[in-house]
């Protein structure tokens, strides 16, 4: 197996008047993630010529505007995405917990239900075509995809089930206390980086591919399509590597289905997946059947 690097979950911490600020991997990431899809969203929308009618569905100055209430739409929804989804009982026993966003848990589903809501009062006021609008927002994600998946392994968290294979990697704290072994060490997937890989760096290519070289971007809704297509494939195959939800685990169900039926089942991941697959395949087929405007 590979021992777990050591690296501390905080870049840096400072101590201001009493309080202690700390700059975390995974609070970098999100920062990093957004300026980062901001900075495409400009470059692809100063580019008309990608755009139907080569005309851009916005201005590049209201890029960053859309940016702001992405960021919105991310934290709130991928926190409550959490709650509902994930430990309802636990946060309904303790609602004020629901406000420690700092204490870990949130939502990928969620956060996106939370983009899709803001998005949406952001092209409505701006009377941005949604289809358009959307098909930006789905360029820009993997960007963030990517960057939290990495920080995500670094905070060891969300670790995939225990392995044989020769790149498994002996994560410490929970992950090393679920082994069950004396020597409270085992081989698990990192299924955090299998995650960076598809849903971030894999995709994000075939995205940024099509809309700047095939001319994707003329076809609206193809490149969201493509997003909730390439996502939802690329989570429903790493649930299979990725350690399930304590909440969901029994001795009758070890695996840790969310639905089960006699030995088979989904995990709460895959149940989420599947409509992202299915509404990404309508529309690749819509966009195709549609010309290029």
């Amino acid at each position: 197996m590979i021992l777990f690097p050591e690296i501390s979950p905080e870049i840096f911490s400072v101590d201001i008047g009493g309080f202690e600020f700390a700059l975390r991997w995974y609070a970098l990431s999100y920062i990093i993630g957004i300026f980062l899809g901001w900075r495409l969203a400009v470059l692809a929308t100063r580019r008309a010529d990608l755009w139907p009618r080569n005309q851009s569905p916005l201005e590049p100055v209201q890029a960053e505007d859309l940016m702001t209430w992405i960021v919105f739409g991310v934290i709130l929804g991928g926190r409550l995405g959490y709650v509902i989804f994930y430990e309802p009982s636990k946060y309904i026993g303790d609602p004020v917990s629901i406000l420690k966003v700092w204490q870990g848990g949130m939502s990928f589903h969620g956060g996106f239900l939370g983009v899709v809501f803001t998005a949406y009062l952001f092209f409505k006021r701006n009377h941005v075509p949604y289809a358009s609008g959307a098909d930006l927002l789905a360029l820009c994600t993997p960007i963030g995809l990517l960057l939290g998946r990495i920080a995500n392994f670094i905070n060891a968290e969300l670790w995939g089930r225990a392995t044989e294979m020769p790149w498994g990697v002996a994560f410490p704290g929970e992950a090393a206390q679920a082994c069950g072994q004396l020597s409270g060490l085992c081989a698990r997937h990192p299924s955090q980086l299998y995650e960076a890989v598809l849903e971030g760096l894999l995709l994000g290519m075939i995205l940024i591919f099509v809309a700047f070289r095939k001319n994707g971007l003329k076809r609206p809704g193809l490149i969201s399509g493509l997003f909730f297509a390439g996502y939802g494939i690329a989570r429903y195959m790493v649930e299979f590597f990725r350690q399930p939800d304590a909440q969901f685990q029994s001795v009758t169900n070890p695996v840790g289905y969310a639905f089960q039926f006699g030995d088979y089942g989904l995990t709460m991941g895959q149940s989420l997946s599947l409509p992202m697959i299915i509404l990404g395949i309508a529309l690749i087929i819509t966009a195709l059947r549609r010309a290029a405007l």
